[in-house]
């Protein structure tokens, strides 16, 4: 859509949506004016960016910024946009300092994480005590890992989850994550951070009844070329239950994390509704 155009459609929030099918239920609307309204998929044309405002509805939670390379211009337009159109989580990754200076100011109540080179602008982050839509559990390494382990952390708690921290349990002191096995057997999902041979995904693979999402990161000496013999180590366990994301992955493996909690949250509250609902009676419609 080009400015100036405008329709249903230039949002797509689902409160939104919720209106239009309340209105097609109520007849105020017809089923064939409502298919009409959703014929478009929703882009927001900035000109030099284009948004895609239907993914909040489509995915559950709405488009990221990837900062890297953008002009602190492009990314403070960017961000207001996605602002007014999604009610969800609101995140700018792999920020520059000038890029994270725009933004915070723009927004003062942005909170920047600065080692992760993340600005959350707006969050889902469960109230303390909550388990949100599910247990995250953030292994690291080493502390030389920590800035990957804290953007995968920070995701992951502004997208909705509860999130502990585990820091430099590597290998090298098996004793230290053996200690602290019940973080494992408490979460729905575990991410790995880990460079160097990456060997502590295989390990927590082998003791953790949740899956395991891997992140090998490129901290290590020549011999392991930048994550990739970590990388290869992960893909190469033989522990079952493991996926792998990219080198220095971490916003990639917490939205995949997140994916799997809502859609197991999503699935429990349609069970628990179903089961609080009334016994229909013999002969009803």
């Amino acid at each position: 859509m080009g400015h100036g155009t405008k329709s249903y459609t230039d949002t797509m929030r689902p409160q939104e949506v919720r209106a239009l099918l309340e209105a097609i239920r109520s007849g105020a609307t017809t089923v064939d004016e409502g298919l009409a309204r959703l014929s478009d998929l929703p882009v927001q044309d900035l000109g030099f960016a284009r948004l895609d405002t239907h993914r909040e509805l489509r995915q559950g939670f709405g488009e990221a910024i990837f900062g890297q390379s953008k002009s602190p211009e492009h990314l403070v337009a960017i961000a207001a946009r996605l602002l007014a159109t999604t009610t969800g989580p609101v995140l700018a990754t792999r920020v520059t300092p000038e890029g994270a200076a725009a933004l915070l100011a723009a927004h003062p109540e942005a909170r920047l994480h600065e080692a992760a080179r993340l600005v959350v602008l707006r969050s889902d982050a469960p109230a303390s005590g909550s388990r949100g839509v599910g247990r995250v559990a953030v292994l690291c390494a080493g502390t030389s890992d920590l800035p990957i382990a804290d953007e995968a952390a920070y995701t992951a708690e502004a997208l909705g989850a509860s999130v502990t921290r585990l820091t430099d349990v590597g290998v090298a002191g098996l004793h230290r994550l053996l200690d602290a096995q019940g973080v494992l057997h408490e979460a729905d999902i575990v991410i790995v951070v880990a460079g160097m041979e990456g060997a502590l995904a295989s390990l927590v693979g082998g003791i953790s009844p949740a899956p395991v999402i891997a992140v090998p990161t490129s901290v290590g000496y020549g011999a392991s070329f930048e994550g990739l013999a970590a990388l290869l180590a992960m893909l190469n366990s033989c522990a079952a239950g493991i996926a792998v994301t990219n080198i220095d992955g971490g916003f990639p493996a917490a939205s995949f994390a997140l994916r799997l909690l809502r859609r197991r949250h999503g699935a429990a509250a349609a069970e628990d509704s179903a089961a609080a609902a009334p016994p229909r009676r013999p002969g009803s419609a």
